[in-house]
């Protein structure tokens, strides 16, 4: 299929616009949400920030676009599925460094 956009009026335009970017948005959705459905909740994790240092902790909640991962020092990341890797815990190490988090209500 081929459009020729010389042909079409400027609001034509602004409607097909409209389309390609709702597509893209939605293509991008698909993808964020195919890379989620590799992780389960409560599953450790580790992601690491360009210039910092890896951030390991356990996902808490799927996102629209993101989940959200509660580090081992209790900070709260939004973070992409395509940025997460499973974390290696040895079952000696795992069992040293359990922690309960305590999630905030709202």
């Amino acid at each position: 299929m081929s459009i020729n956009i010389d042909e079409l009026t400027e609001a034509q335009l602004v409607d097909l616009n409209h389309r390609i970017v709702e597509r893209l948005r939605f293509l991008s959705q698909m993808r964020a949400h195919t890379q989620m459905l590799e992780f389960k909740i409560g599953e450790r994790v580790t992601f690491q920030s360009e210039g910092r240092l890896p951030v390991h902790g356990v996902i808490t909640r799927y996102n629209k676009k993101t989940v959200t991962v509660i580090s081992e020092d209790g900070n709260r990341w939004n973070v992409s599925p395509g940025l997460l890797r499973r974390a290696e815990v040895s079952e000696k190490k795992g069992k040293k460094n359990a922690a309960v988090f305590r999630l905030g209500t709202g």
